[in-house]
């Protein structure tokens, strides 16, 4: 059998045998058959040419449509199939159109927000109070001060003292340049309290460094008056300067000159009894104990220990008598007339200080409140002053109660103690008629209190209501019980906020009596340092009081002092020569202070419910000690 030429080209046959031409018949039958073959052979390469073209076509070309392979992308660490990998890239995109574009756009879109709230007229008056600190400062000032017109003054102080480097620092008191330790403990402590319950409003108004500093700068002075590196002391340096009724020599109070250029000799004040005054220099150092305690733990423990060695001193059986009996000097301006009352109050801040149960077991002892006739509630007993601390320690003893509840033994007593305090508050009502009122809206405290300077005790009563209020709400309690009558706790807050405002404008005479609040303020304030021009002139002992007498308004705001006030009619006079009107006092300010972040509410609301409680171990009766080894 004959294959067919699968390489191209005629098929040819050659029959050596045909040389001579003969043999014609087969010659034809052969001759046809070759055709035959050529015939095949063509064929069959006609059909090998189409087989090759088509391989060769596949070579170069690839395999023909609706034969392709699938395609694969290597991405490195794998390899997909292109379709995948298109599919996954539309669904980011979808996922980015979806999702991200509209992030972006909102982000980025601008806003059309209200502005924030303007701060309430109790946090711009709160600005202001706190600077009257800076203005009473002695001692070495720093530039940061911000008061340009006050520079370094009692460098001499306690230079007739053991103090070693002198009693340089702390506060003047008033328009006068005394330092008098119970008001200005007095006044560290409401400074210390409000920043205890409040301290996120000031945060928020940006005053929380601020109040840090002045609280300090108060406690720092303290700390200098008496031993504060023992466990037992004898003395308490408890006053730099003064004057004696009647007095005829330079003092205080017979000179008119700015603290710079006193000349005259200011006389130390040592004290050897007096648990008032030591309890409540006790006090201020407790509750600034509990403001230091996260912000400097090393100060906060000198603190505690400067107090417990000052409560020692005020409980020791032999030293007990009011600090200012027999001195003319401290007689003259802060009178105290017991120290039972200051013997609750500095053992409640001990308490939540140190955490010591011995502490509130005294502050709960029969004999305290019942020397202290904290139980015979009346006009006087219940307005809170740095001389009566009684309506303010029952408070904060009314807020262990409500809030920690330490049940037997102390539940008899705390809760004879909420009492009194709720009819303290129904005391501050007017519908109940225990003070009386001015048409103007203003209640009348100072009876039996020193004459003039209502101001400052309805400052201080408008603080304790409002925090009374808030541990009210914050325990869930909507109110109290005044006898028969239920009073909403939104009743004392009102009182609160209607003292307040009255002293900040809302009177008959029209004028905030917080210097440089508002427009229409005092400007003739009774200070010495605000009266006196800073001209660079020296002006005496005697030449200052041409300053004093000047009918013209001082040449220096004292920004941010509540002076003294108006009279029971209503009425001011703004004279720096009258005292009871126009001069500014530490303690009055610091009750400011308190009330006026206890209202504000552009600043935020409510108190801090835990921090007070923060030294106080677990409450409750305590573990058993374990039974003795059995024996066979």
């Amino acid at each position: 059998m004959q294959g067919g030429n699968h390489w191209g080209g005629p098929l040819e046959v050659i029959d050596n045998n045909n040389s001579s031409g003969g043999g014609g018949g087969e010659d034809h039958d052969r001759r046809t058959a070759a055709e035959d073959w050529d015939r095949a052979a063509l064929q069959s390469q006609s059909y090998n040419q189409n087989e090759l073209d088509e391989t060769q076509r596949s070579w170069l070309l690839g395999p023909p449509d609706g034969k392709k392979k699938k395609k694969y992308v290597d991405l490195g660490c794998v390899i997909v199939s292109r379709k995948a990998l298109k599919w996954s890239f539309i669904s980011i995109l979808i996922a980015f159109c979806v999702i991200g574009l509209p992030i972006i756009v909102a982000k980025t879109w601008p806003h059309h927000r209200p502005p924030p709230l303007p701060p309430d007229r109790y946090s711009e008056a709160l600005h202001k109070a706190l600077l009257f600190f800076n203005a009473q400062k002695s001692g070495r000032l720093a530039k940061s001060n911000n008061i340009t017109w006050r520079g370094n003054s009692g460098l001499n102080d306690g230079n007739d003292t053991l103090a070693k480097g002198g009693l340089v620092g702390g506060y003047y008191d008033s328009g006068e340049n005394s330092k008098y330790n119970f008001p200005m403990a007095y006044s560290m402590t409401m400074l210390s309290w409000s920043l205890i319950e409040y301290s996120h409003k000031y945060k928020a108004i940006h005053e929380y460094d601020h109040v840090i500093d002045l609280i300090k700068w108060g406690t720092d002075y303290l700390l200098l008056t008496f031993n504060s590196s023992s466990t037992k002391i004898t003395q308490i340096y408890s006053q730099v300067g003064g004057s004696q009724n009647g007095s005829q020599i330079p003092d205080d109070s017979t000179c008119w000159q700015k603290p710079e250029q006193m000349d005259y000799n200011r006389p130390t004040q040592t004290t050897f009894q007096g648990p008032d005054l030591a309890a409540e220099m006790a006090a201020a150092l407790s509750a600034a104990s509990i403001v230091f305690r996260d912000h400097d733990s090393a100060y906060s423990a000198k603190l505690i220990k400067g107090a417990e060695t000052l409560f020692a001193f005020a409980r020791d059986s032999g030293r007990r008598g009011r600090y200012s009996r027999d001195n003319a000097f401290i007689a003259a301006a802060y009178n105290s007339t017991g120290y039972y009352d200051e013997y609750m109050w500095g053992a409640a801040w001990l308490f939540y200080a140190t955490g010591n149960s011995s502490y509130i077991s005294l502050a709960t002892q029969r004999g305290i409140p019942r020397n202290a006739r904290a139980f015979n509630v009346t006009a006087v007993s219940s307005v809170p002053s740095w001389n009566n601390k009684l309506p303010a320690a029952m408070v904060l003893l009314t807020r262990l109660r409500m809030m920690l509840n330490p049940g037997f033994p102390y539940e008899e007593m705390l809760s004879m103690y909420q009492t009194v305090t709720g009819l303290n508050m129904c005391s501050y009502l007017k519908q109940f008629r225990v003070y009386n009122w001015t048409r103007g809206g203003m209640m009348i405290m100072n009876k039996g209190q020193q004459q003039g300077q209502n101001l400052q005790y309805i400052a201080n009563a408008a603080f304790l209501a409002s925090l009374f209020a808030d541990y009210l709400n914050s325990t869930g309690v909507p109110g109290f019980n005044c006898g028969p009558n239920y009073i909403p706790s939104t009743l004392i807050r009102n009182f609160a906020t209607s003292q307040i405002d009255y002293i900040l404008g809302n009177n008959p005479m029209n004028m905030s009596y917080v210097v440089g609040y508002g427009t229409k303020f005092p400007r003739r304030v009774h200070h010495r340092g605000a009266s006196i021009p800073s001209d660079n002139k020296y002006y005496s002992c005697e030449a200052g009081f041409k300053w004093r007498d000047n009918p013209g308004p001082n040449p220096h705001n004292i920004t941010g002092a509540m002076v003294g006030g108006p009279d029971q009619f209503d009425k001011f006079h703004d004279v720096r020569t009258n005292p009871n009107y126009t001069e500014p006092t530490l303690a009055g300010n610091a009750g400011l202070v308190a009330a006026l972040v206890s209202l504000t509410t552009t600043a935020g609301f409510g108190i801090d419910k835990n921090t007070i409680f923060s030294g106080i171990p677990p409450l409750g009766p305590k573990t058993p000690p374990p039974p003795p080894p059995w024996r066979p």
